[in-house]
């Protein structure tokens, strides 16, 4: 593996969610964090939670990455760019098209900017949230522009890299219509269906199963904040959103009238669609999604009892492939549920009933 040109120090402008877990990683490295952010109680509670220390005026950086809110990216990587004409300056904002046009308008000298994406998050936010672990395994884009030097890019690179974050290259553009359709649009749609919640009987919602968990999951994320990436990146999502709009009234129509000739065709082949669609989603370890078997077990809310299941099915051999965990509404148990392969599935259901675990349907 070639050797990391990142040697530091590295100012992290932003100790929010992102900008501490950079440093966390970072530090455990041995590297130079410099922390600096609006707020001195932010600032102060990321260098307490152990992200870095207090950026002092004079000291000279290596790498700058901001990571700051969206609507003021441009303005604080332009203030960083004239501060360190030597360093390297790169962002983590989810839009990128925009944050580069503003900067080509302010006429600054860009080739010691890189734009960057890191793909990865939490519904927590703020310094407390942090985890030096978060970006691991985890697409991390850069974005380099016309004018980006050859020598920051692989700064920024490196950056990733010692992060743990799987690379990925992409136009500042291709980028943001990507995002909208595997971020911001899903942002979005998941919102909307946890709004219809809102004003819903509780006796109704009460019996949420998991499907509803899993599609409203992110409408928790910080409203603030998902408002400033959607203006950022308004037209890519709205022509997303156009298409889902259409399909969403095709669906209307059928369902008004199931009897009418060509209302089930239209309702079975968008179900398909979206079978076809997940398929492309890329599964464990980035491969080619797999179809793998479920086995749900039922076991006793209390500790221990989870990590007693896992080990047994270490003992077992057999390989899990990935693991949801539900909660039974009215009863004090859990649903583990168990993904493997196919042909692991006879096998799974039959040591661990010999073992005396409750296998559910």
């Amino acid at each position: 593996m070639t050797e990391s040109r990142l040697t530091g120090p590295i100012k992290i402008v932003g100790t929010g969610l992102i900008g501490t877990s950079i440093g966390l990683a970072l530090r455990s490295k041995g590297l130079e964090i410099l922390l600096e952010d609006a707020s001195p109680a932010v600032l102060s509670l990321a260098v307490d939670f152990g992200a870095g220390s207090k950026f002092q005026s004079g000291i000279e950086p290596q790498l700058v990455v901001v990571c700051t809110p969206p609507d003021v990216t441009a303005q604080v990587i332009a203030s960083e760019l004239r501060a360190h004409p030597r360093a390297t300056v790169t962002d983590v904002a989810s839009v990128k098209g925009t944050v580069l046009t503003a900067l080509k308008k302010e006429g600054i000298q860009l080739s010691n900017y890189v734009g960057s994406h890191p793909m990865a998050g939490r519904e927590q936010t703020g310094a407390l949230a942090g985890r030096g672990d978060l970006f691991t395994g985890r697409p991390w884009v850069i974005t380099p522009g016309e004018e980006s030097s050859k020598q920051s890019a692989a700064l920024v690179e490196d950056l990733a890299n010692n992060l743990g974050a799987s690379l990925v290259s992409m136009n500042p553009f291709e980028h943001d219509r990507a995002v909208a359709l595997v971020s911001h649009a899903p942002q979005i749609l998941s919102s909307l269906l946890a709004a219809r919640l809102a004003s819903a009987d509780s006796s109704d919602v009460s019996l949420a199963g998991q499907g509803l968990r899993d599609t409203t999951r992110i409408a928790a994320s910080d409203p603030k904040l998902w408002m400033q990436i959607l203006s950022a990146n308004s037209a890519e999502v709205s022509d997303v959103l156009k298409n889902v709009r259409d399909d969403l009234d095709e669906i209307l129509e059928a369902l008004q009238d199931t009897t009418k000739p060509g209302s089930l065709t239209s309702i079975g082949k968008l179900l398909e669609s979206g079978n076809l669609g997940v398929a492309k989603i890329p599964g464990k370890h980035g491969s080619s999604a797999t179809k793998y078997a479920k086995v749900t077990v039922m076991i006793d809310d209390k500790p221990g009892e989870l990590a007693r299941l896992l080990t047994e099915i270490g003992e077992i051999g057999i390989n899990l492939e990935d693991l949801t965990l539900e909660h039974a509404t009215g009863a004090q148990v859990g649903l583990p549920e168990l993904f493997v392969l196919p042909k692991s599935e006879a096998e799974l259901v039959k040591s661990l009933s010999q073992r005396g675990w409750k296998i559910v349907g």
